[in-house]
C-alpha cells in the first residue's frame, strides 16, 4: 500500500505532457445569433432587370463571457438597390464562444478581431446567401475579407485621431 501511494505523488509532481504551454486558443461553438432578410418591393422587384448596386457593411463586437471566454459577433448587412429603391436587405449575426488563454492584452485584442472573425466569416456568407436566394433573388457570394488589414487600418486610424491627424482612407469591401 505504501509503494503504491509513493507511486501516486511521484506521478502528481510529474509535469502533464499534454497540457501544452504558452497562450491557448479554441472554438467552441458558432451559431447564428440573428438574421433578417427585407424585401420591400416584392414583387414589383422582380419586374425589370436585375442590376443591382450592392452596398456592404461589416462589423464586429466582442464580450467576455467568463475568464478566458469570449463571445464574438460578426455582423454582415448587404443592401441591394435598383434605380435607388431597395431590392432587399438582408443582415446576419454569426457569432463564435472562443477560449483565450494567456495572451497578452495587444494579441488578444488582435485575436478577436482578425482570427475570430476569419473563422465565422464563412458561415455568415453562406446564411446571406441563402437569405437571398430563398428570397427568389440571384445567389450571392460575398468575397473573402482581409480582417487582418482591417484590423491594421483600425488601429492606425485610431493612433492618427490620437494624435490629432486626419484619418487613412478606409478600404473599399
Amino acid at each position: 500500500m505504501a509503494e503504491n501511494e509513493e507511486n501516486n505523488d511521484e506521478t502528481a509532481a510529474a509535469p502533464v505532457a499534454d497540457q501544452p504551454e504558452g497562450p491557448q486558443f479554441a472554438l467552441q461553438r458558432i451559431y447564428l445569433k440573428d438574421s433578417s432578410f427585407e424585401s420591400p418591393r416584392s414583387p414589383a422587384v422582380f419586374q425589370g432587370q436585375w442590376q443591382p448596386k450592392i452596398n456592404f457593411d461589416i462589423k464586429t463586437k466582442n464580450s467576455k463571457i467568463q475568464d478566458d471566454v469570449f463571445e464574438v459577433v460578426l455582423v454582415l448587412t448587404v443592401e441591394a438597390t435598383l434605380e435607388e429603391e431597395p431590392g432587399f436587405l438582408v443582415e446576419v449575426h454569426q457569432a463564435g464562444v472562443f477560449t483565450a488563454k494567456d495572451f497578452d492584452d495587444v494579441q488578444l485584442a488582435q485575436l478577436l478581431a482578425t482570427v475570430c472573425p476569419n473563422i465565422l466569416f464563412p458561415y455568415a456568407r453562406e446564411a446571406i446567401d441563402s437569405l437571398v436566394v430563398k428570397g427568389s433573388f440571384p445567389a450571392l457570394m460575398l468575397a473573402p475579407i482581409n480582417f487582418d488589414a482591417l484590423y491594421a487600418q483600425q488601429k492606425q486610424a485610431a493612433e492618427a485621431n490620437a494624435n490629432g491627424e486626419a484619418p487613412a482612407p478606409e478600404l473599399a469591401n
